[in-house]
């Protein structure tokens, strides 16, 4: 069984084009950034090292059947 040089390049090939793409990937996903300038409302992430996203944090929204107990339990206390 031989392994021709052809076949070997290709594979040789093959695996850098992976790893370029695999670095790529991980390059490109979004990482959090702290933003001073707009404070601490907001929320900022980064792709790339070059796109920069900025968007209002999202408030916990406290759900209707809890709120609606903690007003059912204050009536009845007082």
């Amino acid at each position: 069984m031989t392994i021709s040089r052809l076949s070997l390049k290709a594979l040789a090939i093959a695996a850098v084009l992976a790893g370029v793409a695999g670095a790529a990937i991980l390059l490109a996903r979004p990482q959090p950034v702290e933003s001073a300038l707009l404070g601490a409302d907001w929320e900022c992430t980064q792709t790339a090292f070059v796109l920069t996203t900025c968007a209002p944090r999202a408030q916990e929204a406290i759900p209707a059947v809890e709120t609606l107990r903690e007003n059912a339990i204050r009536q009845t206390r007082g």
